[in-house]
C-alpha cells in the first residue's frame, strides 16, 4: 500500500480555505432546511433523491450523505413520517427497499430554497476565466475523491455515458451532450445533473483522459 505523502504547506492551506467555505454552506444548509421544516440531514436526503425517480438505498443515501446508515434510516424514518418520502420494493434486490421523494418533498425542497446564498454571490463576484477556472478545479478534485472511494460517483458530465469532450471545434463551446444532442462549453460542465447515466468505467477513464488534456 502506498505510504500517505505529508500534505505541503499550500495543500494545508486549501485545506484551511475549503473548511471556511464549507462553514458557510453549513450555515446556509441550516437556514434552507428550517424553512422547509426540517434539519440539515432530512434536508439533504430530499436533494439526493430530488430527480432520481428509482429512488435510492438506505446505504448509497448514507454514503453519499457521509453518514451512517443508522442515522440514515433515523431521518428517512422522519421524512417517511412527514409524507415526504416513501419506500417501495428495490427493482435491484426484492429483499431491500428504495427511497422516493413523493410531491409532497418535492415541493419541501422549493420551500427551503432562498435567494442565492453568500457563496454564490462571492462566486459570482469573480471573473468569468476565474469562474471556469474554478469549475474546473473542482470538478478534478471531485474525480480524484471518487477514484480513491471517498465518494461516490457523482452525476457529473465526466462520468456520463452521453458526455462527449471536447467534440466540436467551436471554442466557446466545444463539448457534446449526446442527451440533448447540443454542444456547450466549460462554464456550462455540471457538478449535478438529473439525466445522468453513469458511464462504464472504461468509457469513464477514456472520457476524462480527453477532456482533462483538452
Amino acid at each position: 500500500m502506498e505510504t500517505p505523502k505529508t500534505p505541503t504547506p499550500i495543500e494545508h492551506r486549501i485545506r484551511e480555505g475549503l473548511s471556511r467555505l464549507d462553514s458557510v454552506l453549513r450555515s446556509e444548509d441550516w437556514v434552507r432546511a428550517r424553512a422547509a421544516g426540517l434539519n440539515p440531514t432530512q434536508h439533504a436526503i430530499l436533494e439526493y433523491l430530488a430527480g432520481r425517480a428509482e429512488g435510492a438505498a438506505v446505504r448509497d443515501i448514507a454514503f453519499q450523505l457521509g453518514v451512517s446508515q443508522p442515522t440514515a434510516t433515523e431521518s428517512i424514518a422522519a421524512l417517511e413520517r412527514k409524507s415526504l418520502v416513501v419506500k417501495h420494493a428495490s427493482n435491484v434486490d426484492k429483499r431491500a427497499v428504495d427511497v422516493c421523494l413523493t410531491e409532497a418533498g418535492g415541493a419541501a425542497l422549493v420551500t427551503g430554497d432562498p435567494v442565492p446564498g453568500v457563496l454564490e454571490q462571492a462566486a459570482g463576484a469573480l471573473s468569468d476565466s476565474d469562474k471556469e477556472h474554478l469549475l474546473m478545479t473542482l470538478v478534478t478534485m471531485i474525480k480524484r475523491l471518487q477514484d480513491v472511494g471517498a465518494i461516490p460517483i457523482q452525476r457529473m458530465c465526466v462520468s456520463c455515458r452521453h458526455f462527449r469532450p471536447y467534440a466540436h471545434a467551436n471554442a466557446a463551446k466545444p463539448h457534446h451532450c449526446a442527451f440533448v444532442n447540443a454542444a456547450f462549453g466549460q462554464r456550462d460542465v455540471r457538478i449535478e445533473c438529473r439525466d445522468h447515466s453513469t458511464a462504464d468505467p472504461s468509457l469513464q477513464a477514456a472520457t476524462w483522459g480527453v477532456f482533462h488534456n483538452g
